[in-house]
């Protein structure tokens, strides 16, 4: 079946997937396998230093033919236990990435716009990641091309006011005009359409492709990982902290895959399954457009 969403337009890929942005343990060829089996692979820019940022993306590139981008994490002015970045700094990598033909840019954490003018001068796409319908309303102002928007059922760093991914994208669907990414705990077929119907033109995965034998998540995390139970009291805490911090445990994700398996075989099947689905459901065309 072929998939068409506004996010495949605008990124050429094959499936309307993204690959999640991971500090410090993101690889290129980790990025690469990603891109290959039809994702957008994304590569985390601030895990190089900027003198090597140039070799890793030729790397990539040798890695793979198909669609990547990278993402610049911009740090809160406030933020403890961060490397200090000015806004120079990142420019730095931009421009490294646009020399060598990258033209898809996604942001997250803080403001980014100065980033966003940058690439759209260059004829480059911008798409940032927050957390509250508030912060999706102020990017699309300042001209993202697209929003990536994270439910509270995700991992990594939290806000305290955010909602559900169900109530993100719905709710984003009737206010933004661009293209919404849809992010947190979404790890099988069915979460994946869930959000195609929900208004979504992609998903964003994180968890579920940390646990695939590409990702570079350290073996016991990814035990730990496998055997989490989320129905836990105490999973429950740590996810659903409702802080302005980090989280400690994966999404419910988790509770979708049994085994580490290949990104292809994972991808794969989250693909078939959903087809599958669409069968029952009587849909019996060979393209899904959403645009």
């Amino acid at each position: 079946m072929i998939w068409k969403t506004k996010i495949n337009q605008l990124t050429g890929t094959k499936y309307p997937l993204i690959m999640a942005a991971f500090a410090r343990i993101s690889t290129i060829d980790f990025a690469a396998a990603f891109s290959n089996v039809g994702g957008l692979g994304i590569i985390t820019a601030l895990n190089f230093k900027i003198d090597i940022f140039k070799k890793e993306l030729q790397r990539m590139q040798s890695l793979t033919d198909k669609p990547f981008g990278i993402n610049i994490t911009v740090v809160p002015p406030k933020a403890r236990l961060f490397e200090r970045y000015t806004e120079a700094d990142y420019l730095k990598y931009v421009e490294v990435a646009l020399n060598e033909g990258v033209n898809i840019f996604t942001t997250s954490a803080y403001q980014a716009s100065f980033i966003g003018k940058r690439v759209h001068e260059a004829g480059g796409y911008w798409f940032h990641k927050c957390s509250l319908i508030r912060h999706a309303i102020s990017a699309e102002k300042v001209g993202a091309d697209a929003i990536t928007l994270t439910g509270l059922e995700a991992a990594g760093f939290k806000n305290p006011y955010q909602h559900s991914t169900l109530v993100n994208i719905t709710v984003a669907k009737r206010i933004l005009k661009v293209p919404i990414i849809a992010a947190g705990g979404i790890g099988d077929a069915r979460g994946f359409l869930g959000a195609l119907a929900m208004g979504a033109d992609a998903i964003c995965l994180g968890t579920a492709i940390l646990l695939t034998k590409e990702s570079p998540l350290p073996l016991h995390l990814k035990d730990d990982w496998l055997n989490t139970d989320i129905l836990l009291e105490d999973y429950y805490k740590k996810l659903y902290h409702f802080s302005l911090k980090g989280t400690r445990v994966p999404s419910p994700a988790t509770a979708f895959i049994n085994n580490e398996v290949s990104l292809k075989d994972f991808i794969e099947s989250l693909i078939d399954g959903a087809e599958k689905i669409l069968r029952t459901w009587g849909f019996t065309k060979e393209e899904f457009n959403c645009i």
